[in-house]
């Protein structure tokens, strides 16, 4: 059964689904199509070139072609509408889909015109959550970018000097802020867009999206977590490294260490058709002999309280998630690996890496050493 006709009205970066449909990107809302096998564009004369060289559309059709013929049939001022309508009469449509997304002012100004129109309110491509080998290289690539922010953080935690508990360097004192411009830097020289890097220390860490602010402290753990989107390509790489700066504790030591085999036991786990679940279940067994409990107190959430991981791609949360879902993993699916454990008074500690699913080992596509006790 032949797939039905697809109409997408949105620019590229709020509509991921419309990214990946034409491979490149369009900052202001544009009619997309896909009638049979074809995918179709509709853009103006601003984007008419670069979606010639640039693009993955089959056919692209100037915009000025469809107000011509809504003009035809007696539209003065043809709007997004009309040119939608005038597009469906060119290829005979007199049904298609739109995704749960679709600009609801459109939909009905199009029924009204007489067009039986669905609502996909599922997974547009669910061929997403499945990497192409290209796809898999630009993750990599985000990994290598983030990779580059992690040693500039790296050297200049190293060569921060200890003051009472405070770090200094440069004569400053060394603050999140501070720290996170240097690493935003270094991954915008390497080609991606680092969005809301978080550097946070000591109990701020315990909040596992706190960005950190203030100065960062001697003998705390410090959670780093970097996400570049890169320019070129859309893709987003994901990693998170803990660091301390100073002398760790013994129970600083018991905690990095049961986070970093709760992460290789979920990695073991990790192998084509392997429940999600049971990749999370590991981690939660690890921390469990441990004796490291996760409870509800008055503060919040302490312990191992988020999922194990995520899937990765053009958005930085997509399908699949790795925790108490039921559900099995695809080959090719790329996901990222971050157990962690939060206790306010000891400190937070997640360590994050990026793999991709096979039928046997996993394959990684992120790569930074583990070394994170820095004297």
């Amino acid at each position: 059964m032949p797939k039905p006709a697809l109409i997408f009205f949105d620019d590229t970066q709020r509509s991921l689904d419309l990214r990946y449909f034409c491979g490149f990107e369009v900052h202001d809302p544009f009619i997309a199509a896909r009638i049979g096998n074809k995918k179709i564009g509709v853009l103006n004369a601003l984007e008419f070139g670069r979606a010639l060289k640039e693009s993955t559309l089959d056919q692209i059709i100037p915009i000025e072609d469809l107000n011509d013929a809504a003009q035809a049939k007696g539209v003065k001022a043809p709007g997004a509408a009309d040119q939608i309508a005038a597009l469906a009469r060119h290829f005979k449509l007199e049904q298609f889909e739109v995704p749960g997304d679709f600009p609801s002012n459109l939909l009905i100004k199009l029924v009204d015109q007489g067009f039986d129109i669905q609502v996909n309110d599922g997974a547009i491509f669910p061929q997403r959550e499945v990497k192409r080998d290209d796809e898999a290289k630009a993750i990599r690539a985000g990994n290598r970018c983030a990779a580059v922010g992690f040693a500039a953080a790296e050297e200049i935690l190293r060569a921060s000097e200890i003051k009472g508990r405070r770090l200094t360097h440069d004569g400053r004192i060394l603050t999140s802020e501070r720290l996170r411009t240097a690493i935003q830097t270094a991954c915008i020289n390497a080609g991606g867009f680092p969005a809301d890097t978080i550097v946070a220390g000591g109990d701020q860490a315990c909040d596992p999206h706190c960005r950190g602010s203030g100065p960062l402290k001697a003998n705390e753990l410090i959670i780093i977590d970097i996400f570049p989107r890169m320019f070129d390509t859309g893709y987003w790489g994901d990693m998170t490294r803990t660091f301390l700066r100073g002398q760790a504790s013994d129970d600083q030591r018991r905690l990095v260490a049961a986070v970093a085999d709760a992460q290789k036991a979920a990695l073991r786990k990790i192998k084509t058709g392997v429940m999600a679940n049971a990749v999370h279940a590991e981690c939660l067994r690890v921390f469990d002999e441990r004796d490291y409990q996760t409870e509800m107190t008055p503060n919040g959430a302490v312990g191992f309280f988020h999922g194990t991981g995520h899937g990765l791609g053009l958005a930085i949360h997509e399908a699949p998630r790795l925790g108490a879902v039921k559900r099995r993993l695809r080959k090719g699916t790329v996901v990222t690996v971050e157990p962690g454990l939060y206790y306010p008074g000891l400190g937070g500690c997640r360590i994050e890496d990026v793999v991709q699913v096979t039928d046997t080992k996993p394959r990684k596509l992120s790569s930074y050493h583990y070394k994170w006790e820095l004297r």
